[in-house]
Formats: structure tokens, sequence, C-alpha cells
């Protein structure tokens, strides 16, 4: 009888044990990075784009994710696969989302592809702080409170293929959010360097922004391309 009950117990705790895993990492997080993505920058590479069923979106920064990390530079991801992405959760914020965070990845789609990817990776390690619904609300206030295309027009840094200092670009959108951001390049068809993604830090709340504890790894040359869309 102590043996079945012994038993039944390792049962039980091996059953909770991924709940209480998926709990845990979901708190575990020092700071958010907020990352907007140039959109011709997306498509002006070999592998090129497929803009998204709802039509060509704007030209302007969208939305590529809200992430959590740690202080060290690693990150959570995956937290909680009990948590799917439930697109009924978020339907009175589709229409936002279709216009601030759309999906450029080939074949076309409506950008749930988009969307489930980043919850289930990323916003399910935030879930001690906010739920689905407020996850991607947070990353929409975001966007809103942080216009790079403004910033960077502001400063006759304008997307017409020429090339701007990494300098200028740095200090003209922390000018305008009064934080310094991460800039990440890539290259386009001609192997030039180009001005692809913006990275600010949020605090863990995701109410503001801060300076951020630690920047991705990678380097811009001193001059980048700033391409149409």
């Amino acid at each position: 009888m102590k043996l079945l009950h012994a038993s039944l117990c390792l049962i039980s705790l091996l059953l909770i044990l991924p709940s209480i895993f998926a709990a845990s990492s979901s708190e575990d997080f020092d700071f958010f990075y907020f990352v907007q993505q140039w959109p011709g920058s997306y498509c002006d590479t070999q592998r090129s784009c497929c803009f998204p069923t709802s039509g060509k979106p704007a030209a302007d920064f969208g939305i590529h994710g809200l992430w959590p990390n740690y202080k060290d530079g690693t990150y959570p991801s995956n937290c909680d696969n009990t948590k799917p992405f439930d697109s009924s959760s978020i339907s009175d914020l589709i229409s936002s989302m279709q216009k601030s965070w759309p999906t450029l990845a080939c074949p076309s789609g409506s950008g749930e592809t988009f969307w489930e990817h980043e919850w289930e990776k990323h916003g399910t390690c935030s879930e001690s702080v906010i739920d689905q619904h407020e996850y991607f609300q947070t990353a929409l206030n975001l966007k809103q409170k942080t216009d790079l295309l403004g910033a960077l027009t502001k400063a006759g840094i304008n997307p017409d293929g020429k090339s701007y200092s990494i300098e200028s670009i740095r200090d003209s959108i922390k000018e305008s959010t009064g934080f310094t951001p991460w800039i990440q390049c890539n290259t386009d068809e001609s192997g030039n360097s180009q001005l692809y993604q913006v990275y600010l830090c949020v605090d863990r709340s995701g109410s503001g922004l801060i300076e951020c504890p630690v920047f991705p790894r990678g380097k811009c040359g001193d001059e980048i391309n700033f391409p149409s869309f």
C-alpha cells in the first residue's frame, strides 16, 4: 500500500511539474526589447517578400515583436505550451495589428501565423506581467509612442535609397524617444548595408521605455542605406 501511495505521489508530481516550470519561466525576465522593422529593407533582399492578403502595408516601420530578455543578453522562449495563440482573444485588435504589425513573409498571409509565432515564442514568457490581449495591446501602444519614421524624417533622414550615417540615425531616434536605440542592418540584393530594424528597451511592466541594459550583437557600417518601400 505504501509503495502504491508513493507511486501515485510521484506520478502527480510529474504531471504538475511542466505547469510549475512554465509559470516560473514566464516570470523570469528583466526587460523587453521592442523591435520594429523597415519594410523596404525586409523586401529589398535576395529572398524578397510577399505583401499580406490585406494589401501592401504603409511605408512605415512595422512591429516585429516584444521580446522578454535577460540582462546577460540571453532570453527565454516558448515558456508555456498550455497557452496557445487565440485570435478570438484579440479580435478587437486585428485591424490595428494588420496596419502596425503586418506580415511580409511568403507566401502571403493574414498575419495570424506571424502573430502566433511571436506570442508562443516570446509572449508566453511575459505571462506573469501581461496576458495575451495585453501583450499585443502593449506592443501597439509602444508603436504609437515611438514614431520612428517621424523622428528620422524630421532630421532629414528619408527612405529615398540614399546613404546616411548610423550616428545620425541613432541620434535622431534618441532625441525623439529619449532613449538610445540599437540599429540592426541587413544587406540588399547588391550587398549594401541598409537600415533594417530598430530595438528599443522597455521595462518589465511594458509601460515605459528604458535605457537598454545590454544590446544585441552585430554591427552596421558607418554609412547605411535607407531604401524606399
